[in-house]
């Protein structure tokens, strides 16, 4: 079997955390040191983690214990968008040095997506640059929207236009979730917060004309594509009766094997229909390691699946190893 890869795998670096804690305060964020482990808050941002998500050895073992070969690090909630332009870039460059030098200590087990401070489009098209000379950098990773704004604004046109130019995959995640008045119980933010908005910037890339300006561009939608498979047929109605719409060539279905997705939907029967719809060749290994809504045996998750071995193996690896150019 192919090298296994998982895409969807959270880290955040010592040096990050750091920064974090020593300037964060001076824009209204906080970094506790708890007990338990960590919570780090922004105005609007709260996120509580252990040490699993900073200790590299221990992922190590934790991977080895899954069956996973290789972990594409990222930097999860609350990412740097929310910090002011110069500590954004900040710690967009202590994140992605550190996960360069991740990639240097075990060059065989991470790869890296780099974090790019989108609320300042020109210092990100820089920062995409810089991280590009990076070694074990594979890719950019997007919150599902810029502090309110939607994926789809020209003003970030040039950092699509640099990571095509690139062969750089971009990795949407949501972060400040849509509707935050309405899911505050429950553990709603998450549970309907997440996919809702990842649904809404797949929306925006495909309307708002992004995906036809790039046609090169890859996207992974997280959660198994979130809100936008199951809600397919009813963009495709509302694309052929609204004159919103009209400007559209095709049908959003026809955009569908542009994104590439995750597997974790929590669901057999999800997963399932996820691959009928976008086929095998578009759904790529994912944990979200190692939050407790995530998968602790993503393996699992798809060895139990009614497909060949052939969809399987290319879900947990050979997808990945393609599409991160990692050989």
């Amino acid at each position: 079997m192919a090298r296994t890869v998982d895409i969807h795998a959270h880290w955040y670096p010592e040096p990050w955390l750091k920064l974090f804690e020593r300037d964060g305060p001076k824009e209204g964020a906080a970094l506790e040191r708890t007990q338990g482990g960590y919570r780090i808050r922004t105005e609007r941002i709260v996120n509580a983690f252990d040490e699993r998500f900073v200790d590299l050895d221990s992922r190590l073992a934790a991977m080895d214990g899954q069956g996973v070969d290789v972990h594409a690090l990222s930097l999860t909630a609350p990412m740097v968008n929310w910090a002011s332009p110069g500590l954004g870039l900040a710690l967009a460059q202590a994140f992605n040095d550190a996960a360069a030098a991740a990639h240097a200590r075990n060059p065989g087990r991470f790869v890296c997506f780099a974090m790019l401070p989108m609320q300042d489009p020109p210092a990100a098209v820089k920062e995409l640059e810089r991280a590009a000379k990076l070694a074990g950098m594979r890719g950019a990773y997007l919150a599902t929207n810029v502090n309110g704004a939607d994926l789809d604004e020209r003003r970030f046109w040039d950092v699509y236009a640099g990571a095509e130019e690139l062969g750089w995959p971009l990795f949407l995640h949501p972060v400040d979730t849509l509707g935050r008045e309405r899911t505050t119980r429950y553990h709603l933010r998450n549970l309907l917060g997440n996919p809702y908005d990842t649904g809404v910037a797949a929306a925006s890339l495909i309307f708002g004309g992004v995906l036809d300006e790039f046609p090169r561009l890859e996207v992974n939608l997280p959660h198994a594509g979130g809100a936008l498979p199951g809600l397919i047929g009813r963009l495709d109605h509302g694309t052929k009766v609204r004159p919103e719409l009209k400007h559209m060539k095709k049908l959003p279905s026809e955009y569908l094997r542009r994104f590439t997705y995750d597997t974790i939907g929590h669901d057999d029967r999800i997963n399932l229909n996820l691959i009928r719809l976008v086929g095998a060749d578009r759904v790529l290994l994912g944990s979200d390691y190692c939050f407790d809504m995530g998968l602790a045996d993503p393996i699992g998750a798809i060895a139990r699946l009614d497909l060949g071995e052939v969809e399987k193996t290319q879900i947990c690896g050979a997808n990945a190893l393609r599409l991160l150019r990692l050989g």
